[in-house]
């Protein structure tokens, strides 16, 4: 009971600064996009969903190795998710993985 306690602690006072590490990648990324570091979201979502088969379930933006890299993973009608990585200031596939379907 006490090991559950402990933990549970540890927990709740970890949770704050996860949410304000958040916080501040949001502020990041709008301040790349006021910028002109990175295009916005809605216009490479558009690009993804018209160049590839299946439906986007998950996008993430991060910042690797000095540039801005966005993630989206799609659901084919296959089920088997794939994964493609653009840079963010110019639209450019960086990577693939999984069964990439484009569309004809």
């Amino acid at each position: 009971m006490r090991r559950a306690l402990l933990l549970l602690s540890v927990l709740l006072l970890a949770a704050p600064a996860v949410r304000a590490d958040d916080r501040r990648d949001h502020e990041r990324a709008r301040a790349a996009l006021a910028a002109g570091e990175i295009r916005p979201l809605a216009a490479l979502l558009a690009e993804v969903e018209r160049r590839y088969v299946g439906v986007i379930i998950e996008t993430e933006l991060e910042h690797d190795d000095g540039r801005w890299v966005y993630e989206f993973k799609l659901l084919p009608p296959s089920g088997r998710v794939f994964e493609i990585k653009l840079d963010a200031a110019t639209g450019e596939v960086i990577r693939t993985r999984g069964p990439v379907q484009e569309r004809r």
